[in-house]
């Protein structure tokens, strides 16, 4: 079966995308099928992976507006084993493009079954809001992770949005579980990473990813160079970090958590 997952976040800079592509990364070098799809129209999942934006025709928007199909227009990645359906700016008008659409909610799903069979894990890097394109995410996903910025504001966010995804789940996508939350850009030395991280863990128990993603200049440094931190310096604490959080995603997986 193939795993689904979104990562979601109303709020921007909280590690969304740099999670997907290092999640990715990490799935793909323990032998797994990966495809990432880009739901930002910023692309940056695409160019932290090598890509130029403006090199490409492939996009997510045309497989959305029924123009083409994933299959044709996914992407191989530098990564063995990870493949990317990217975005282009042109996805910035999808969200008033689909109001007037048929089954706007369920376009993705749609788009996305003839070719679940051939991977392991979709990871679907959202937007950072909560518009129709995060719609067609949840209702495709199986499960959500939420990273999370070990700051106030973001966590008081989350709490926002897991009140979103219990309203997916009842409406349109019953199968929807939140995997974990996961706390990015860590800093130890901060007493506000603490009274954080003592929240989350308060709030959410075992929902909460028990690796947490230090701030790290190699994971900051690597989507210039166009690589995962993975590939970028294997040794850094953040690859080291997202290797430990994808061993979580599994065994949560695999105790149907």
């Amino acid at each position: 079966m193939t795993e689904i997952i979104a990562f979601a976040n109303q709020k921007g800079g909280v590690g969304k995308t740099t999670t997907a592509i290092n999640l990715g990364a990490s799935l793909a070098a323990i032998k797994k099928r990966v495809l990432l799809v880009d739901l930002d129209p910023q692309g940056n999942a695409g160019t932290g992976l090598g890509f130029v934006r403006s090199s490409h025709r492939q996009s997510v928007y045309d497989v959305l507006m029924g123009r083409a199909s994933a299959a044709e227009n996914i992407l191989s990645t530098a990564v063995p084993g990870l493949h990317i359906l990217p975005s282009t700016q042109a996805l910035s008008g999808a969200e008033v493009e689909l109001l007037d659409m048929e089954n706007k909610e369920y376009r993705l799903r749609e788009a996305l079954r003839p070719i679940m069979e051939h991977y392991d894990y979709i990871l679907l890097d959202c937007p950072p809001a909560l518009g129709y394109i995060t719609l067609n995410a949840l209702t495709t996903a199986n499960h959500v992770i939420i990273p999370l910025q070990c700051e106030f504001f973001p966590l008081e966010g989350v709490l926002h949005l897991i009140n979103n995804i219990k309203g997916v789940q009842q409406k349109w996508n019953p199968n929807l579980e939140i995997l974990g939350v996961l706390l990015t850009m860590y800093d130890r030395r901060y007493g506000m990473t603490r009274d954080v991280e003592e929240n989350v863990r308060a709030t959410f128990g075992d929902k909460a990813f028990k690796t947490v993603v230090p701030r790290n200049v190699r994971v900051a440094e690597a989507p210039s160079h166009g690589k995962p931190a993975l590939f970028y310096d294997f040794n850094s604490t953040g690859a080291q970090a997202y290797l430990r959080v994808a061993t979580e995603v599994v065994q949560k997986l695999a105790k149907g958590e």
